[in-house]
């Protein structure tokens, strides 16, 4: 049989028409058809390559994640003495549980003894009288075959009289040395026979009952395996079809911290999130703590590359670890700052500089854990000064208070009034030092136009020092009807335009849902965490649009992991639980910050007893900017007025008493010194023609970026 292929070839158009029936053909094109006889099918993979090279670039990729030679415990000496002291600290408290206990050990022996000796007894009993041999007499017997009965028998004697004389003779000995002993040592022979009776009582234990006492911790968890994996991601539904392939392991389980590491890879066409979002089936499918399991995707690998990590002990009754700033040392508002563990007892770092932090979550998911992990490494840094505003007057955060440049706890509307006004201030400040920046050549700054350490250290009259405002409760700020639209305004300028000039904003919110959240504000922030949320909406709100598809879920937190949240910058997140600091703990790293910056001379505001007055620069042209439509090119001033007394109501409130013509004037005058003038405006839209102001006209903003 002959394979014949047919090859279609689209050729160029012909020559130029010689006549008018070639004419009618010049816009056509040849199809020429080829007939291949006998054509071998070709392979459609190319054959494995044989170039040069290509053995030593597969050793380099191995090479790039081959294991390390000396184990991590054995590089690092803080590593290897901590391994050392918890393994010390380990087998002495054994050591010690069952020494304790070696009486209780002695009182079961002795309880067990009668049974043991019995047993003893019957056993001596069996083997002297040979029992083991009658069952093959006895068969002996049955057959009738006498030569072999009569051969047992003899060899029998030969067995059991040596055992009789030597039965005798231990006995008799044994007697005779312990009614000598009982009279010229009498303690010695008690002490004996408290021994023997002791042995004899491991032969009467019960199996139900064992004779030490097992030293487990209730929460000690099972070792992982790959059985365990395979059958929890079965019973989830995560399996290969008929005929595909299933879960894969893409190393072997292994020991990772204080618990165990498993790499698979899902079956063709399952993301490892499909499995985040099963985590509590998942742990209930393992029969586990849900607090234990912790399923992530490996995305440098591929999308279905799972790694799913399972604690030894649950985290939530593990003993807590210290923070490391908790006795001694000095923050860097620079770097990044500690702030807790992950599931695996690792550090965590959360980094300010040159970013913003929002964290969200519902009421008792640990929030004030969190704040305190957060300021107390701010107020360890000398040359970083602390804005604090309290919204919820709880006093939660009164230990970093005597450091503070400027602080305030209460719920009020003067209060709400203070944090915008630090809100405000903070604009001013990163302005001024925009401006100082921008005057600098590019040899002094070739990071680019931002506040570094270098700068702030070689000009300190500037005072470049990174200036961190915390607003706890902000929700109080973003649902006020008076001062939401400007307290939104200010966080999402801040937010945008103050991170380079080392202006941070820290903003908290136990309400994270649309109306408290701002889209501006929870769009903008560079760094967020959250914590417990009830629903995907709050998750999104406070981790960013699409977190919940992406596997980043602290729907899944449960309430009781105070402080547990996901701790995402980008688009990547991890798990954390801040470092637990007990408020008498916060009030002693209270008084070493204070101590720090006595000594470094950095107290300022009222850490030093000076009233502090919030700068406030911003214009009418930026409160302008600020209010108007989005995509409207001309409003008219009445229209601009109402926007203006809702948004700075402090300021122009007292507009709306006046009529309209007053209030436009009122507007044309203040604009006057700007060189902004109203004019008669027709808009067809709105209420046909009266005085207003076009966009155009207002300046370009020059903030220094």
């Amino acid at each position: 049989m002959t394979n014949n292929v047919v090859q279609l070839h689209k050729d160029a158009p012909r020559t130029p028409p010689q006549d008018a029936e070639d004419a009618q053909d010049a816009d056509l094109t040849q199809t020429i058809i080829d007939v291949v006889q006998n054509a071998e099918p070709r392979p459609v993979d190319r054959p494995d390559p044989t170039l040069d090279g290509t053995w030593l670039a597969e050793r380099q990729a191995y090479l790039a994640d081959a294991p390390p030679v000396v184990p991590p415990t054995f590089r690092r000496w803080d590593a290897f003495k901590h391994a050392v002291r918890w393994t010390a600290s380990y087998y002495g408290h054994v050591s010690a549980f069952h020494t304790l206990r070696v009486p209780v050990y002695a009182a079961r022996l002795l309880l067990r003894s009668p049974r043991g000796t019995g047993r003893l007894v019957i056993r001596w009993g069996k083997w002297v009288a040979d029992t083991e041999a009658r069952p093959v007499e006895a068969k002996a017997a049955a057959t009738a075959d006498i030569e072999a009965w009569l051969s047992l028998s003899r060899e029998k004697s030969r067995r059991v009289r040596p055992r009789r004389i030597a039965s005798l003779a231990v006995a008799t000995v044994t007697g005779i040395t312990t009614l000598v002993s009982s009279f010229l040592a009498p303690g010695w022979t008690f002490t004996a026979a408290v021994a023997a009776a002791a042995l004899t009582g491991l032969c009467g234990k019960k199996g139900d009952k064992p004779l030490i006492t097992r030293y487990v911790a209730t929460n000690i968890l099972r070792r992982l395996d790959s059985t365990e994996v395979f059958e929890a991601l079965a019973a989830i539904g995560i399996e290969g079809k008929k005929g595909r392939k299933g879960v894969e392991f893409a190393s072997e389980v292994m020991r990772d911290g204080p618990g165990w590491r498993a790499e698979v890879d899902l079956p063709p066409g399952i993301e490892a999130t499909a499995v985040l979002e099963k985590r509590s089936a998942l742990a209930a499918a393992m029969r586990r703590p849900i607090s234990t399991v912790w399923p992530e995707g490996d995305r440098t690998a591929h999308p279905g590359r799972l790694v799913l990590w399972v604690a030894q002990r649950d985290p939530a009754k593990a003993a807590r670890k210290l923070w490391p700033l908790m006795k001694d040392g000095q923050a860097d508002v620079y770097q990044p700052l500690p702030y807790g563990f992950d599931p695996r007892g690792n550090l965590i770092d959360i980094t300010l500089m040159y970013s913003n932090l929002l964290v969200g979550g519902i009421p008792g998911s640990g929030k004030t854990s969190c704040a305190l992990a957060i300021v107390l490494g701010v107020a360890l840094d000398p040359t970083a000064e602390l804005w604090i505003y309290e919204l919820k007057g709880s006093g939660d955060l009164d230990a970093v208070k005597p450091v503070c440049h400027r602080y305030v706890s209460g719920d009020e509307d003067e209060d709400l009034e203070a944090a915008l006004a630090g809100m405000r201030s903070g604009i001013a400040e990163y302005q001024r030092r925009a401006k100082f920046i921008k005057s600098l050549p590019a040899s002094e700054v070739p990071e680019g136009r931002k506040v570094t350490r270098a700068l702030a250290e070689k000009y300190p009259e500037q005072q470049l020092g990174p200036r961190v405002i915390v607003i706890d409760e902000v929700q109080e700020l973003f649902t006020h009807p008076e001062y939401k639209e400007e307290a939104a305004a200010l966080a999402t300028r801040l937010i945008k335009k103050g991170r380079a000039y080392g202006i941070i904003l820290i903003l908290l919110t136990q309400n994270p849902d649309a109306p408290s959240l701002p889209t501006g504000v929870s769009s903008s922030v560079g760094t967020r965490l959250c914590l417990a949320v009830m629903d995907w909406r709050a998750n999104n709100n406070v981790l960013g649009t699409g977190a919940y598809d992406r596997g980043l879920r602290a729907t899944d937190i449960s309430i009781d992991e105070q402080g547990t949240g996901i701790l995402a910058r980008g688009r990547e997140g991890i798990t954390v639980r801040a470092a637990f600091i007990k408020q008498t703990e916060a009030e002693d790293i209270g008084k070493r910050a204070l101590a720090l910056r006595t000594a470094a001379g950095t107290l300022t505001g009222q850490a030093v007893g000076a009233q502090v007055t919030e700068l406030d620069v911003e214009t009418i042209l930026d409160h302008l900017r600020a209010i108007w439509p989005d995509g409207t090119d001309s409003v008219h001033s009445h229209r601009l007025v109402e926007a203006l007394a809702a948004y700075r109501p402090d300021l122009y409130k007292p507009w709306l008493d006046m009529d309209a013509a007053g209030a436009s004037t009122a507007l044309s005058a203040t604009l006057k010194p700007f060189k902004v003038a109203t004019r008669q405006l027709t808009i067809r839209e709105c209420c046909g023609g009266a005085k207003g102001l076009r966009y155009v006209d207002l300046p370009a903003a020059e903030d220094g970026e």
